[in-house]
């Protein structure tokens, strides 16, 4: 049987405050010649090694807004690749403005000396303009400014690999931004962290609802949910992510 070119698989589906006892954002792309991470929380690390995914074997980390639920692993990581894993390959990280400044910050308040010390592989961090698509090892990425306070521009991403189209919101409030990332996409990851109350920075499921008509795309999984969406799950019309859910595309 033919395998999948493109599976999906959600390491951390969870949000900021481990809410269901999930693990913060992650979610893994493997195609038949690659890997790369949707954001890297925290917490990152200890869902792909219960995987048993190699961390050698992800080329790059796509963030898409700098918040530590969302980029706080990439210092773990990348001491890992460092010390543990005796990672060669480069590793490219790519993000909004602020990601390089954001990054070599962390790495320094977790482990000083850290962000300058001299590493075994080439550490590549990319900062992406908006709504300009950029090639970057064999991906196509396009960045669309959306609404979260996270002390640089947030984006939601659009990523094509192996002839597939994947979008993901990262947090945000509503934004028509979100109608054009997920425009034709194989799967949109969206974030849906309350029912139904408003949050500044966040998507409830009710709003996601009223606009659902809007989203030309194929698959929906629904991610990062607060313990009041948690609760009513059985009320969710579209997929809910959880912590090792797979989606083949």
């Amino acid at each position: 049987m033919a395998t999948s070119p493109v599976e999906v698989l959600f390491l951390g589906s969870g949000d900021a405050f481990g809410s269901g006892g999930r693990f913060q954002a992650c979610i893994s792309v493997r195609t038949p010649s690659d890997r790369f991470l949707l954001d890297c929380g925290a917490s990152s690390l200890i869902p792909m090694k219960r995987a048993r995914i190699d961390p050698r074997e992800v080329s790059k980390i796509l963030v898409s807004h700098l918040h530590g639920d969302h980029f706080g692993g990439i210092p773990f990581f990348v001491l890992d690749a460092q010390l543990v894993t005796k990672r060669t390959a480069p590793l490219t990280v790519i993000g909004p403005p602020g990601l390089r400044e954001r990054v070599t910050a962390a790495m320094e308040v977790l482990f000083p000396g850290s962000a300058s010390a001299r590493r075994i592989f080439d550490l590549r961090l990319v900062e992406l303009a908006p709504r300009a698509a950029a090639a970057i090892d064999g991906i196509v990425v396009t960045a669309f400014p959306v609404i979260n306070a996270s002390g640089a521009t947030p984006y939601a991403l659009r990523v094509e690999t192996a002839g597939r189209v994947i979008a993901y919101s990262g947090d945000t409030e509503w934004t028509p931004a979100l109608v054009e990332a997920a425009r034709g996409a194989d799967l949109f990851i969206c974030e849906a962290y309350f029912f139904e109350k408003k949050s500044k920075g966040h998507l409830d499921y009710s709003t996601f609802l009223s606009r659902r008509g809007e989203f030309s795309c194929g698959r929906i999984v629904l991610t990062h949910m607060s313990e009041d969406m948690l609760a009513r799950s059985d009320e969710i019309e579209e997929v809910p992510a959880v912590d090792g859910l797979r989606v083949s595309l």
